[in-house]
């Protein structure tokens, strides 16, 4: 595939940073459109977006900063260029912004959580897209049907027929984002549709990471990615089907605990006005000679 979508004069305009371009738009302007529809602050979706996009940039680098430390040893430089990302690191930052974000704005995390992370989806959908243009992520040699062939890559190999792993993702992402709006609908268990992504993301990426050709770390017998969705199907199970009983017993414990609270502070104002009823009267004579 051809990276360079256009080129005017100095400036190239790449495949790969257009379709994200392009995926972080809709994704933002999606997820304030339902929002708004749903009754919450689109205004704060913008703010998610922003912070989440930072943090989770930033993330991305340093996840594969982690992974691939000796790249960046080698050559510095690439720290501040446009390629070397973790999805996974990303994924992580985001989140957390958006947590701290919820936080300091004084809103529920879960609500927004819900309403945003099919926007997640979809912007991760068109930026698989780029990486197809781009030719990194690609698949194994195959004689399937599917197979594609890149003639000018300078990240995949050229002239080999290659199982299309970009276009699997991106498929894969778009779905998952139409799954969650779907069952958004049903009204679920706040952070269910958050959590739901985190099972079915993990999931297709740990399957799809079979598929793939390019060399992008490893712990034991799983690439980085694989061993990390390990742990994120995990936390998403378990969110999913216990967490929403779990946010529940908080606010009952709090309440209890207020309960019991003022039900001491009666208790002590009672014991005051016992007290001070049985302190006995001064007779007349002594609050005269008070007076004096």
């Amino acid at each position: 595939m051809y990276n360079e979508i256009l080129k005017i004069g100095s400036i190239t305009i790449y495949g790969y940073g257009l379709m994200i371009g392009i995926g972080i738009l809709v994704a933002i302007f999606t997820g304030a459109y339902r929002a708004k529809k749903h009754s919450l602050s689109d205004d704060h979706v913008y703010g998610i977006a922003i912070t989440g996009l930072i943090f989770g940039f930033i993330c991305a680098r340093l996840t594969f900063v982690a992974v691939e430390p000796e790249i960046f040893i080698n050559d510095p430089i690439l720290l501040i260029s446009g390629s070397g990302f973790v999805v996974y690191g990303g994924i992580i930052g985001g989140v957390l912004a958006a947590l701290i974000y919820c936080k300091i704005k004084k809103i529920g995390f879960l609500e927004y959580f819900d309403i945003c992370i099919p926007s997640v989806a979809l912007a991760q959908g068109f930026g698989r897209i780029g990486c197809f243009l781009a030719g990194c992520c690609y698949g194994c040699p195959t004689d399937s049907f599917i197979g594609i062939t890149f003639f000018h890559s300078e990240l995949a190999p050229n002239g080999v027929k290659l199982v299309p792993t970009q276009l699997i993702m991106s498929a894969g992402d778009f779905i998952i984002a139409l799954v969650l709006i779907l069952y958004y609908r049903k009204k679920p268990a706040k952070g269910r549709t958050g959590w739901l992504y985190l099972i079915l993301y993990s999931v297709g990426r740990f399957c799809v990471e079979f598929l793939r050709a390019d060399y992008r770390g490893s712990v034991g017998p799983f690439s980085t990615s694989q061993f990390i969705s390990l742990f994120i199907f995990a936390l998403g199970a378990v969110m999913f089907f216990f967490g929403h009983k779990l946010i529940k017993q908080r606010p009952a414990a709090a309440e209890d605990a207020e309960t019991s609270e003022a039900a001491k502070a009666v208790e002590e104002a009672a014991e005051a006005d016992d007290s001070a009823k049985e302190i006995p009267e001064k007779p007349d004579n002594a609050e005269a000679s008070d007076e004096e």
